[in-house]
């Protein structure tokens, strides 16, 4: 029951959305990596499309958005991975990184 109401949340953002960027598409995003996997789909399905895009520039989109998702997959990835080595201390992980950035930029 707890995956069939999950699935219709995420149905409902990624429909909210959608009504979004086709009513206003230069209105920003209201709900970040729900809009940007909409997104992607949309583009997607616009790139793909034998008939008239929606939008001008649905490939460009689709290679900016494509890179939005696998950047946050990888950092869903770094994060499973740093509960299950380091457990409650994961959340150093990031800190650590950000350090690391602030001193390597």
């Amino acid at each position: 029951m707890s995956v069939v109401i999950a699935m219709i949340a995420v149905s409902a953002m990624a429909c909210q959305f959608a009504l979004l960027r086709v009513s206003f598409p230069v209105a920003p995003s209201t709900a970040v990596m729900t809009g940007n996997l909409t997104n992607a789909a949309l583009s997607l399905l616009d790139t793909l499309s034998r008939s008239q895009p929606l939008t001008a520039d649905a490939e460009e989109q689709l290679r900016k958005t494509l890179k939005l998702l696998v950047g946050f997959f990888a950092g869903c990835i770094a994060g499973a991975a740093a509960v299950s080595w380091f457990g409650d201390w994961a959340w150093l992980s990031a800190v650590i990184l950000a350090g690391a950035a602030i001193v390597l930029r």
